[in-house]
């Protein structure tokens, strides 16, 4: 499915339009959650980012701030889930959840478990850590080094995938090689979950920054509008650093799905119209990308339609 940009259509109809897409013809088929979906593969979205605009949906509430909180923390190249909950973000308490309650036997509700992983660091220790999720990956993949005879031994750092990006795109803008990948085959076995949003890159164009996400997997109800947030994020931010003015963002999605309980949502989603036009401001402009904070951001324009919510499958 390739979307193009219509400058007389909102944006949100093209999310909307692949939303009803997949309901009314995509493949139903079971999947590793056990829940079953409706599926398409090879889908495309394309938003433009320019005077401030942000791929943010309408039709329902989008918490910006939670999204905005949980790509901070990618950046610190963190994989315990204790500064999240410390935040108040829940995005990935319910993988370390499932595990705990597996593997005790305990009917801790959620809120417990994530007050005892803000209250306890060894607590948090033995249960918060997802392995190498997304922020391992694009701050410190690992590189192993000769050590002997047939032994390696991994560098105490590994390679900072977005900080080379950064001086790529300040130093030789016109590479094709502006990339950042989630995907390391060698350790996905060790994630909570492997990446889905799993391969970035970036274009310059004069003095415009493009982007593109490829999602390997998308719960298109719940993941999509935090992953379009991030993606634009990324790019508002890469730009800022390295003096360029954001172009366009487009989205691939792989196997781009909704999961058959989300019924609810999907059809009151629908339902709406999308009205609004919601832009980022970012306030200040730190010496490193590393160096943003939840108060760097401001977003005007906003007014969404009221909540939708629908399980997580995990």
């Amino acid at each position: 499915m390739s979307t193009v940009i219509d400058s007389g259509r909102h944006h949100e109809w093209q999310y909307l339009d692949l939303m009803r897409r997949i309901w009314n013809e995509g493949d139903e088929r079971t999947d590793r959650t056990g829940v079953g979906t409706r599926s398409v593969f090879g889908a495309q979205l394309r938003f433009d980012l320019s005077d401030g605009r942000m791929p943010l949906l309408t039709t329902k509430r989008v918490f910006w701030k939670t999204a905005t909180r949980e790509f901070l923390w990618f950046l610190t190249g963190d994989t315990n889930i204790r500064k999240l909950c410390q935040q108040g973000v829940q995005i990935w308490t319910d993988w370390p959840l499932d595990k705990y309650r597996k593997a005790t036997g305990e009917a801790i509700s959620r809120e417990a478990f994530s007050a005892r992983i803000v209250e306890d660091a060894d607590f948090a220790a033995e249960w918060g850590d997802l392995g190498p999720v997304y922020g391992k990956q694009w701050v410190d993949w690992p590189v192993y080094e000769p050590a002997g005879e047939g032994l390696f031994r991994q560098r105490a750092q590994g390679v900072n995938q977005v900080a080379d990006v950064v001086q790529s795109l300040r130093t030789n803008p016109g590479s094709r090689r502006h990339i950042v990948e989630g995907w390391n085959v060698a350790e996905l076995d060790q994630m909570a979950l492997p990446p889905c949003h799993k391969t970035y890159q970036f274009h310059v164009s004069g003095n415009r920054l493009n982007g593109l996400l490829y999602q390997r997997s998308c719960d298109v109800a719940l993941g999509l509008p935090f992953n379009l947030w991030g993606a634009a994020l990324f790019m508002r931010l890469l730009a800022q650093q390295c003096d360029l003015e954001p172009g366009e963002l487009v989205w691939m999605g792989g196997d781009t799905h909704l999961y058959l309980n989300h019924a609810d949502l999907v059809e009151a989603q629908l339902a709406r119209e999308p009205d609004g036009d919601p832009r980022l401001a970012i306030t200040r402009r730190p010496d490193s990308i590393f160096g943003y904070r939840i108060e760097d951001f401001e977003v005007s324009g906003y007014v969404p339609q009221g909540q939708l919510s629908a399980p997580v499958a995990v």
